[in-house]
């Protein structure tokens, strides 16, 4: 199921591949961290759809706003979550978590689950190299937002942090 819904994402971001790679590097780096950290496999499930899918509101959010940041994207992204998630068959158990995490996946301080903190963390990973943020913004995410050993040790290798 998730492969059908990692093709399903790219047929609905046709013509944007910058999108396509960011979520398929979320996806991957979730991946990495939640099987690092030894999630259960229900948990890896969900992370790994709402890896997919986590941005899953910009399109609609660029034509409605002609903006697409994070908390517009929070509010815009469940509901096309649970369209796509029910076309292909996803429990609604699964889709709930999945439209709340997509619903907070810009909200730091409320994390509630290993699947959220691993989103944001797998998100941050992509988002500092792609932003091109400075070595002091990836330290600081580093310091307030890792929290996994797997997420911590990434970040602080991809981004040859050192510790103040």
């Amino acid at each position: 199921m998730i492969n059908k819904l990692h093709l399903a994402m790219i047929e609905l971001y046709r013509g944007d591949a910058k999108r396509i790679q960011h979520f398929c590097k979320v996806h991957s780096y979730a991946k990495l961290i939640a099987e690092t950290e030894g999630v259960d496999p229900k948990t890896l499930f969900i992370l790994e759809a709402a890896a997919l899918t986590h941005d899953i509101g910009i399109h609609i959010c660029e034509q409605k706003y002609g903006n697409c940041n994070g908390k517009l994207q929070e509010i815009e992204g469940p509901a096309i979550a649970k369209k796509l998630l029910g076309e292909l068959g996803f429990a609604e158990e699964v889709s709930q978590r999945v439209q709340y995490l997509i619903a907070h996946h810009h909200t730091y301080d409320s994390i509630d689950g290993i699947d959220y903190q691993i989103l944001v963390e797998a998100d941050f990973l992509v988002n500092i190299m792609e932003d091109n943020l400075p070595d002091k913004a990836a330290l600081s995410a580093y310091q307030n937002i890792f929290r996994t050993a797997c997420g911590k040790k990434i970040c602080k290798e991809m981004f040859a942090l050192k510790e103040e």
